[in-house]
C-alpha cells in the first residue's frame, strides 16, 4: 500500500494555469525494496490528480525517504511533464 513520504511547499502551475500540490509517495515491493513516485494534486477538485511512474527504486524505506527529501523544484517540473 502506498505511503505518503512528503508534501512539498513548492507548487507547480500547469499550462492551463491549474496549480498543483506536489507529494512524494513510496511503496514496499514484495522483495522488500521500495519504489517512489510523485503525485500532483490540483487545487481545483474538478481536475484529475496526475502521477508519475516509478521515479526511484531504493533498498529500504529510509532510503526512499532520503530520496524524497533531496528533490528540488526543477525536478518537479520535469516530473510534471512525465506525469499522467
Amino acid at each position: 500500500m502506498a505511503e505518503l513520504l512528503r508534501e512539498y511547499a513548492t507548487t507547480i502551475t500547469g499550462p492551463d494555469e491549474t496549480t498543483y500540490v506536489v507529494r512524494s509517495y513510496g511503496e514496499e515491493r514484495r522483495d522488500g525494496t521500495w519504489i517512489g513516485w510523485l503525485e500532483f494534486e490540483p487545487r481545483d477538485a474538478k481536475k484529475p490528480t496526475l502521477q508519475t511512474h516509478q521515479e526511484t527504486s531504493q533498498p529500504n524505506r529510509v532510503a526512499v525517504e532520503y530520496w524524497a527529501t533531496g528533490l528540488e523544484p526543477v525536478y518537479f517540473e520535469g516530473a510534471f511533464d512525465r506525469a499522467q
